[in-house]
């Protein structure tokens, strides 16, 4: 048994350190100056670290403008899908209502388009409602989620119904079943969400490379691709500033984790 446990650990480990390996390279990478990032054989422990990176990222760019900025659109967002996500679940879940499965399939099957094909439209649909160039845009693109909203179904139909039905006969309005009920019992779905949109948000480039247009809007993410311009990189700089922005994704995730995983595991069930 316990030899069986240990050749069971050996692979974890070694994808484990695998998948840490990048994150290495890129903290190794922020402490080098430009022409030791690239060297090899690669020197991980660099002879003399150059901490000034991490001082010449907020002052050579408005990094603290654009770390507000992501922070502000990643938390609303997060916010608003939570609130869109576990609302529409519950109807989905648990609210007997005409066409339901088909409505839901409908709004499901939006996944499979691919936002490149809805890209345009939606940029001209936002630029004649005046919205382009303002965080509002991002809002609203983001506050829901066909993903979200088949997550926490997922978790909401392992629920008794019974349970439900209780309560409504003790006279808890849907709404109330869902303030005292599902949410108190969510918890483990609504912490998946939360990382997954977290760091989706705060990944995301594509969208606010489209609908930001003004320097004082941009997100950290347009902020790292500054340190790039037309002949060079400042890599060194750009490792620097990705550690930087790695840094609320990682607390995100570890409050969370106590969550993450139950709540994976019981979204798969269907009760």
């Amino acid at each position: 048994m316990r030899k069986r446990r240990i050749l069971l650990l050996i692979p974890i480990l070694l994808s484990s350190a695998i998948m840490l390996l990048p994150f290495a390279w890129m903290l190794s990478a922020s402490l080098k100056t430009n022409v030791e990032v690239f060297k090899f054989p690669i020197e991980w422990i660099p002879k003399n670290p150059q901490w000034r990176n991490y001082v010449t990222i907020w002052s050579k760019i408005d990094f603290g403008r654009f770390y507000f900025n992501t922070i502000k659109l990643t938390v609303i967002i997060t916010l608003l899908q939570l609130a869109t996500c576990s609302l529409a679940a519950y109807a989905f879940a648990k609210i007997d209502f005409p066409e339901r499965n088909a409505l839901f399939v409908a709004y499901i099957a939006t996944l499979i388009v691919p936002f490149q094909v809805i890209m345009i439209p939606q940029f001209i649909l936002f630029r004649r409602l005046g919205l382009v160039n303002r965080h509002l845009a991002l809002i609203l693109l983001q506050a829901f989620s066909p993903f979200g909203v088949f997550l926490m179904r997922q978790f909401y139909l392992s629920v008794p119904n019974e349970l439900v039905e209780a309560a409504r006969i003790d006279g808890l309005s849907e709404f109330g079943i869902y303030r005292k009920i599902m949410l108190p019992l969510s918890k483990p779905a609504l912490a998946s969400l939360t990382i997954f949109t977290f760091v989706f948000v705060w990944n995301d480039f594509l969208g606010p490379l489209i609908y930001l247009h003004s320097g004082h809007l941009r997100t950290i993410q347009l902020g790292i691709r500054m340190f790039i311009s037309q002949y060079t990189a400042e890599y060194a700089l750009i490792m620097a500033a990705s550690v930087c922005s790695l840094i609320p994704v990682v607390i995100v995730f570890l409050a969370c984790q106590r969550y993450f995983v139950e709540g994976i595991t019981l979204t798969g069930l269907k009760g």
